[in-house]
């Protein structure tokens, strides 16, 4: 039955959002774009074209949600569609508003946008205020989810069933010295549930990452993104990024989405999150009962929001599915913020004396899409290898995902990361369960393959140090 449902899965896979294909390059533009993509040797000034990292659809008004500039009249439609499919609030079944419903029967949130606040990051569990993008994510020991409570904690419920459990966070502190009489306190995070796991169950803390720029990672050449892997660390720096290899009916794929490159494709993405988030159906996900268990026997007996000749029998239709992918692939990308001031330009420098750039790729070209010209042979500035990379015991979770063990992590994209704040209405959180207050908190727990990086950056001085952090507010 699994294995049938994993095949019908990666089939409509097939036929949901697929990319538009992609030409080849001329032997004089794959040569442009060898040129273009050279790491930066000159920090007295910017790069051509370092302000738009979107290439031409970046967002000159700084804003998070703002469509691709270039974004076809056509597609801003279905743009707006998806935006209001991004935002609608799902209720349980059964439910006059049968446009709506089939929410749950457990779930974390209503509506995307309520764990994506605009489309940035979400942060940890404050008691306070609530769930505002943060999940537990549960699993076995020989593998996939949890027997009893599924891949996540739901801790909210439909009408007549019990939350799976509360989810609370303990901080652990640590000071760390820094050069030239500085230190910085780290803390990290401890989860407490209620009523408790299992001993066996492992957890995994996650926030929503942030979504701007994902249709232009999803138009990066899959030769651009393998050609910097080196898993062997063959050219001995230290660095051995891999890639995410998926396999399934139609053979490998190249995992790029999400914090452990887990999805191929957006709408694989989107559906994933529909089912494990808000409990809904999709054609790739058919499952109603979201991510309750067989053990779960009242979650499956309660209704769902399926009707024969409603929605392609789904509680999210195929077209629903694609409207949400049509926005968030056209999300654009904010401009840089002061790319030519001294102090960014030197912090730049200190980036690239670090060796961040072994990792957090600065450029590439995106594929020539005849038929995708918004996202069409863009040079663009995402900051991101998009490769797995072991980031040391620090930021290891106990529960492995997608060929991706706890320790292993997809190189976040850094575009629009000094934005956070602003784009989501809060304090800024970074790092994969939001632990970091602060940039510099986020890099001084970098460690495994980037240890020797994070430690260059705590030897340096205290003023270098501070242009290395303006830098990465500039993005």
């Amino acid at each position: 039955m699994r294995l049938i449902s994993i095949a019908f899965l990666l089939l409509a896979g097939a036929a949901h959002g697929a990319p538009p294909q992609a030409a080849p390059l001329s032997a004089r533009e794959a040569a442009r774009v060898a040129e273009v993509t050279r790491a930066a040797q000159d920090f007295t000034a910017p790069e051509p074209f370092e302000a738009r990292p979107a290439g031409a659809g970046t967002a000159m008004d700084g804003a998070f949600s703002a469509p691709l500039t270039t974004l076809p009249e056509a597609e801003r439609f279905d743009f707006a569609l998806g935006e209001a499919l991004f935002e609608k609030l799902w209720v349980p079944a059964p439910s006059t508003t049968r446009a709506s419903d089939g929410l749950g029967p457990l779930f974390n949130a209503r509506a995307c946008a309520s764990c994506h606040p605009g489309d940035s990051r979400g942060a940890p569990v404050d008691e306070a205020a609530g769930l505002s993008g943060m999940v537990l994510k549960l699993g076995a020991p020989g593998g996939g989810p949890d027997p009893h409570l599924g891949a996540q904690l739901q801790d909210r419920a439909a009408p007549g069933l019990a939350p799976e459990g509360a989810l609370a966070l303990e901080w652990v502190e640590e000071q760390i010295p820094l050069a030239g009489g500085e230190s910085l306190s780290l803390r990290r995070p401890v989860p407490r549930v209620s009523p408790p796991l299992g001993p066996t169950t492992l957890t995994d803390l996650r926030i929503a990452p942030q979504l701007i720029g994902l249709g232009l990672l999803e138009a990066v050449p899959e030769a651009a993104i393998r050609a910097g892997a080196d898993p062997e660390d063959r050219n001995g720096d230290g660095i051995s990024g891999r890639v995410s290899e998926l396999g399934g009916a139609l053979g490998p794929r190249l995992g790029r989405f999400g914090q452990k490159a887990g999805a191929a494709s957006l709408p694989e993405m989107i559906a994933a999150a529909f089912a494990t988030d808000l409990g809904l159906s999709t054609p790739l996900f058919p499952d109603p009962a979201g991510d309750c268990t067989a053990a779960q026997t009242a979650c499956r007996a309660a209704p769902m929001g399926e009707d024969a000749g409603l929605r392609d029998g789904r509680e999210v239709s195929a077209e629903a599915l694609d409207l949400t992918a049509a926005y968030i692939r056209g999300l654009a990308v904010p401009a840089r913020r002061t790319p030519g001031a001294p102090q960014v330009l030197a912090g730049k420098a200190a980036f690239y004396d670090a060796g961040c750039p072994a990792c957090h790729r600065p450029k590439f070209v995106t594929e020539k899409r005849p038929a995708d010209p918004a996202r069409s042979f863009q040079l663009i500035w995402p900051y991101t290898d998009l490769l797995l990379h072991d980031m040391g015991p620090g930021l290891a979770e106990t529960r492995p995902e997608a060929g991706a063990s706890g320790a292993e992590w997809r190189t976040p994209p850094l575009w629009g990361i000094g934005l956070t704040a602003a784009a989501r209405g809060g304090p800024a959180r970074f790092l994969h369960d939001g632990r970091a207050r602060s940039l510099l908190e986020a890099v001084l727990w970098h460690g495994g393959e980037a240890r020797a990086a994070r430690d260059r950056v705590a030897a340096m001085a205290p003023e270098t140090r501070a242009a290395l952090i303006r830098f990465l507010e500039s993005l």
